[in-house]
């Protein structure tokens, strides 16, 4: 999300496994579960992915990663930016744990369901909202990938091009060279 906003920014790895550096004032005073990703900017401290991508949009991309407020795609916008925590992620962990849902029980139905919902918001259009690449398709784009990274996408045309058109931007390739075990 920074690379897409364009913010000068410096990472710090979090071992998360390790208490001694997990626990620290500083990191839980951004992120009280201990978590990552986290985020410090001035005096601003959170956690959350989908926060931070909503903060960055917000503050360092207004009208360009996010709708404004007052802007009527917003809706649609803050509704696709929270698919993934509220329902992706939820579904894909019952899916990956072998659990079956009772898609009228829980909130995110079940993982067809929730892929069926996704390939509908994205037919038809580039991105999520259209032509208009968004902080909702750095989420949602995440997850498309990680589902196909590990065999859970189902042979979807719609998804499947929504996933390279993801990994083919410059920002999704400079974040990915970033991660890489020689740049850490």
């Amino acid at each position: 999300m920074l690379e897409e906003a364009g913010v000068d920014y410096a990472r710090e790895l979090v071992d998360i496994q390790n208490p001694d550096r997990r626990n620290t004032a500083e990191f839980l005073a951004a992120s009280p579960m201990g978590k990552v990703p986290a985020l410090v900017d001035g005096e601003v401290r959170m956690s959350e992915s989908a926060a931070i991508c909503l903060y960055v949009a917000d503050r360092y991309a207004p009208g360009t990663l996010a709708p404004a407020i007052d802007d009527a795609r917003r809706g649609k916008f803050l509704y696709w930016l929270m698919y993934t925590p509220a329902v992706i992620e939820p579904a894909m962990s019952e899916k990956f744990n072998g659990v079956e849902t009772n898609r009228y029980r829980s909130g995110w139905g079940d993982f067809e369901l929730m892929l069926e919902t996704l390939e509908r918001g994205i037919a038809g259009n580039s991105w999520i909202l259209g032509e208009t690449f968004t902080a909702a398709d750095v989420m949602l784009g995440s997850s498309v990938v990680f589902m196909r990274m590990f065999d859970m996408l189902p042979d979807s045309a719609v998804l499947g091009a929504y996933a390279d058109r993801c990994l083919a931007r410059p920002a999704y390739q400079r974040a990915i060279e970033l991660n890489e075990p020689s740049a850490t």
